[in-house]
């Protein structure tokens, strides 16, 4: 597992398998929240296997599919209210915990700033310059 910490309430990481739910319950996560769209790649696990290997982990799990590249507002809307609702320290999967890492940026942005925005990605190893830099210039 590769668990990457953005804040104290959220981490992000690649795919999780089913079998990696006890350690991540052990590591102290309350939440799983399921970026990923079932079938975007050959072999992946189904959100449902990893949904009921998370509840018997005793971790609350929500399933909220981004396709990448094609982040809308009620996207973000959810995301945003995933975050307010689901119980602390989630942990959000998706390929490789760049569209969650995303997905937060464009939430937090406003509040945050570009600084600190780039400051939390960039100390769990991704770059949301790009990004930031649109958010600045409005587009």
């Amino acid at each position: 597992m590769d668990l990457r910490k953005i804040t104290e309430e959220l981490s992000v990481s690649p795919q999780i398998a089913p079998e990696d739910l006890p350690a991540i319950a052990e590591a102290g996560f309350r939440a799983i929240l399921c970026n990923r769209p079932d079938g975007e790649e050959l072999g992946q696990p189904a959100y449902d296997a990893v949904a009921d290997a998370a509840r018997a982990a005793g971790l609350e799990v929500q399933f909220l599919p981004i396709v990448s590249g094609r982040i809308t507002e009620a996207d973000k809307e959810a995301f945003r209210a995933a975050l307010d609702t689901l119980p602390r320290p989630i942990l959000a999967y998706c390929r490789t915990g760049t569209r969650c890492t995303v997905m937060w940026s464009l939430t937090q942005f406003e509040t945050l700033g570009a600084e600190e925005v780039l400051r939390r990605s960039s100390a769990a190893g991704y770059d949301m310059s790009g990004l930031v830099a649109q958010l600045q210039s409005g587009r």
